[in-house]
């Protein structure tokens, strides 16, 4: 088990890669440098190994498919995860490292949104997505996350070993933030610089459909996490259109004694009923979804357990 492990995804990189891999090398001289090469059609592989890291491979395209095969084929005390465009400076790398080993942070943000991010990035899409989705995830699960979508993170070894990764693209890091919070992890924030991209390295970030895809995955997960809420509100809505509809159907009845609109009257019906359905269907989900925090907590036991009992065996008594 390696103390440190920087895990840099890739594709396409050969431009910045060697340069990253510098960085913290320099910063973190003691932690072990992995480059996940995604199937890039450049020099991004080559030129990593020469530059002093270990170059493995994920042949399933996506960002989240990458961090997937990293989580599971590495084992660290410390993770830290950079992007291989060099936008991320190495500065913070030793103040992150420590929260994880010695403040027992499980996930550590590098906050770029609090910094440089806004006057470096040259894409006004991208700052807005941004803003955008921070300001849903700490609206819908009462957070106070500075930077949702940030590329420069730590992590724990138990964080690690026990994020399901669902999913395939860019939206990762917006399923590991709500992971987090949804499970009541210790989340810690580093105010990071950013600097843009290097003339001639091109974002593989898709503006439009994957900002489409990171709300449908804010979405899914709120649907997933906080069931009670999302089909309550779902039943608030129907109560309101059921009450739009019917309060004008009773006002004439008290005026007529006729109701002449019966069926405005029968559709109600069927709206509150189905108001009802959901909101008992959130009521139900939300029980499930307690006994799954429950069995995330047994989880996490057994992992710490292996975990201490790893670093006895190799003799650091400190950390265990």
């Amino acid at each position: 088990m390696d103390k440190i492990a920087v895990l840099i995804p890739c594709y396409n990189e050969a431009l910045t890669v060697a340069r990253v891999i510098a960085d913290w090398k320099r910063a973190l001289p003691e932690a072990v440098i992995y480059v996940y090469d995604n199937n890039s059609t450049d020099d991004t592989a080559a030129l990593a190994e020469k530059a002093g890291a270990v170059v493995r491979h994920e042949y399933e395209q996506g960002k989240g498919n990458v961090i997937r095969r990293m989580f599971r084929e590495v084992d660290a005390q410390c993770y830290l995860m950079v992007d291989g465009d060099d936008t991320y400076p190495a500065d913070k790398a030793r103040e992150m490292a420590g929260l994880v080993l010695e403040r027992q942070a499980d996930m550590v943000v590098g906050d770029r949104l609090s910094s440089t991010y806004f006057t470096e990035n040259k894409r006004r899409f991208h700052n807005f997505g941004n803003t955008l989705v921070r300001s849903a995830i700490n609206t819908l699960f009462h957070a106070h996350v500075h930077d949702i979508m940030t590329g420069c993170r730590a992590f724990s070894f138990e964080f690690v070993k026990t994020f399901p990764v669902l999913s395939a693209g860019f939206e990762i890091e917006t399923e590991m933030t709500i992971h987090a919070l949804d499970k009541n992890l210790r989340i810690a924030e580093v105010v990071i610089p950013y600097r843009d991209r290097p003339a001639g390295s091109e974002s593989k970030l898709s503006t439009i459909p994957d900002g489409l895809r990171v709300i449908r995955t804010v979405l899914r997960l709120y649907r997933s996490y906080r069931p009670c809420g999302f089909f309550g509100l779902i039943s608030l809505l129907l109560t309101l259109l059921a009450a739009a509809f019917f309060i004008p159907v009773l006002a004439t009845y008290f005026r007529t004694g006729l109701v002449p609109n019966f069926p405005t009257l029968i559709v109600c019906g069927f709206t509150v009923m189905a108001a009802l359905l959901s909101l008992f269907t959130g009521l139900q989900l939300q029980s499930s979804v307690q006994k799954n925090r429950q069995d995330f907590e047994q989880a996490r036991i057994l992992i710490n357990w292996l975990y201490r009992r790893s670093l006895l065996e190799r003799g650091d008594d400190d950390r265990a």
